[in-house]
């Protein structure tokens, strides 16, 4: 094992993410090593999430890479990630990150561990891991698209998902949920339905009320289930900050024909669960209802109900929904939140806390496989990262490569749903 070298080069450049969009790469050169990282961006954004750029956008981080960050991150070693990420919050100490901005701190974190594992000679999940063992998550895709993730006639609900409870290896979930996603665009077509593309993350868009989409996802499980012995599941991210509407004081479903208080929301969901036997439900209620996920949580015994917005991988907001009982699982983007440190610190919050965290990409992706690889250093039992597309798909490759790399130390995660 070479030891860690030093910082000799930050190169900083402007590329494209899935959706065309602009992104920030960034290069962390060393003396031996190159660590290369870019950030994803979401479409549907949490309040509370930092800010992906600052004020003029990705060439205004690029400005400030090159003025602010370089300075100071030449020199430094890789040999460990905190030291890096505690510069990046001393350079700007915003609580959003709005001189520098989330995507910029993100993709400088990243790299930075790339590049340290590199020198290392591991990988990066054992760069990153606190642990010995590696477990494998299972995959949560998205298979039917709506909301701000799609265009034309849509569902309402922005993701209904398929998710793997049981199977022997990682690549067998991930074959019988490209299997799913098929069988749907089969089922969808064979009630006389045009499908109307695929969304931001692959899923297929269609002309859809809720119940509907789930009749159809819940069908194309339990025939892929009998077909391959993986054990598949529902499950919906239902974003609904996006239906919120707060002059109405209501959730407003156009295509259902909904529209539903509080209350009416809290019920609704309920006999979704119930109806679908769901096992995951996120963003069920707008990200400031702390006391509706509660409730929910209460009374929905064997579903995971995650917040997303509602904690935007923040360790504050995580806390106070740790104290009100909301939720029992939490996304983890480490993008909203600036660097692999703070999101590994929300994670590990969230598993001592009982909490199940859920690593996710983002709707509009690069091709970068990391996210794998922090999945498995924190023995997350989920990961969310799609079903089909090259940038999707680049992840889910990867996690099969690292399966194979782990030989019989490899094992599935244990999860609860």
């Amino acid at each position: 094992m070479s030891a860690p070298s030093a910082i000799e080069e930050v190169r900083s450049r402007k590329i494209f993410d899935s959706r065309g969009s602009e992104a920030i790469e960034i290069d962390i050169v060393t003396e031996r090593t190159l660590g290369r990282s870019s950030a994803p961006s979401g479409a549907s954004k949490g309040r509370w999430e930092v800010k992906s750029y600052p004020d003029g956008g990705v060439d205004r981080a690029l400005e400030a890479v090159q003025r602010l960050i370089v300075p100071r991150l030449v020199g430094m070693k890789v040999d460990s990630l905190k030291p890096i990420d505690s510069v990046l919050h001393e350079i700007d100490p915003t609580r959003d990150l709005s001189t520098i901005g989330g995507n910029t701190a993100y993709a400088i974190s990243v790299a930075s561990a790339i590049a340290g594992a590199s020198s290392k000679g591991v990988p990066l999940f054992q760069y990153l891991s606190e642990r010995e063992n590696s477990e494998l998550p299972y995959p949560l895709g998205n298979v039917i698209g709506g909301g701000l993730h799609a265009k034309g006639e849509r569902t309402d609900i922005q993701e209904f998902l398929v998710l793997p409870t049981s199977s022997r290896t990682f690549a067998e979930a991930a074959a019988a949920n490209i299997k799913v996603h098929k069988e749907v665009a089969r089922l969808i077509e064979n009630r006389g339905l045009k499908l109307s593309g695929r969304g931001d993350e692959g899923a297929w868009v269609a002309p859809l009320e809720s119940e509907q989409a789930l009749e159809i996802l819940s069908k194309a499980c339990d025939e892929v289930s009998s077909q391959t012995g993986v054990k598949l599941r529902t499950g919906i991210d239902m974003a609904t900050s996006t239906l919120w509407n707060e002059k109405n004081n209501a959730y407003i479903y156009r295509r259902d024909d909904k529209r539903l208080d509080d209350g009416e929301q809290l019920e609704f969901v309920l006999e979704l669960i119930k109806e679908y036997k769901l096992a995951y439900v996120e963003d069920p209620f707008d990200e400031e209802s702390f006391d509706s996920f509660a409730e929910l949580t209460s009374k929905a015994h064997d579903t995971l109900i995650c917040g997303d917005d509602l904690f935007t991988t923040n360790i504050e907001r995580l806390d106070r929904g740790i104290r009100a009982k909301a939720a029992n699982a939490v996304i983890i983007k480490p993008n909203q939140v600036g660097t692999l440190s703070d999101a590994i610190a929300a994670a590990n919050i969230a598993k001592k806390a009982g909490y199940v965290p859920v690593v996710s990409h983002r709707s509009g992706e690069t091709c970068g496989p990391e996210i794998s690889h922090l999945a498995v250093a924190l023995q997350a039992p989920i990961i969310k990262l799609g079903v089909v597309g090259g940038e999707r798909t680049a992840k889910i490759n990867e996690l099969i490569r690292i399966e194979e790399s782990l030989g019989e130390k490899a094992k599935m995660a244990n999860i609860r749903a």
